[in-house]
């Protein structure tokens, strides 16, 4: 494993032998919908890449990032291994970015403390459009990929 900050791609380090069987919900925001149509595509791409069966991803929308903590408690009582929240909020002229920030991050933990199925963070939390774009396939990669090697090992941790 890598000591390192950067995110560990490999999932060489983790028993995982079959990832057909895994059941991934996904919860996305449609606010910056460029941005998180950007982040679904990898997330999806990478975890198909990784052996899951496509049938076994199931996405859902979400009006925006706020919203994502309720669509994601809601999957929780469904039958899935992990749980990824896909959002984006682009900082802005009022308090609005470090309340909605905050709140969803909080939100997410909250919901991980609560429950045995992991929710992974995919939120972009950019200082303007510039950084979520090369965070959402541009320079930066996909931020979704990283997410979808997170849920993959998050799910395989039980």
């Amino acid at each position: 494993m890598s000591t390192n900050n950067k995110f560990n791609f490999s999932l060489e380090n983790y028993n995982i032998t079959n990832n057909s069987n895994l059941k991934i919900g996904i919860v996305v925001s449609e606010w910056n919908s460029d941005i998180t149509n950007n982040l679904l595509s990898g997330t999806v791409k990478e975890l198909i890449r990784n052996g899951l069966n496509e049938k076994n991803i199931s996405v859902n929308w979400v009006p925006g990032s706020f919203e994502l903590i309720y669509g994601c408690k809601h999957l929780l009582k469904k039958n899935f291994n992990a749980i990824i929240a896909i959002g984006c909020v682009i900082k802005g002229d009022t308090d609005h970015y470090e309340y909605i920030c905050s709140s969803v991050s909080n939100g997410i933990m909250q919901l991980n403390i609560e429950s045995d199925i992991p929710v992974i963070f995919c939120v972009l939390t950019d200082h303007n459009k510039t950084q979520s774009t090369e965070r959402s396939g541009g320079k930066h990669g996909n931020k979704g990929t990283e997410a979808a090697i997170a849920a993959i090992k998050m799910a395989s941790f039980k």
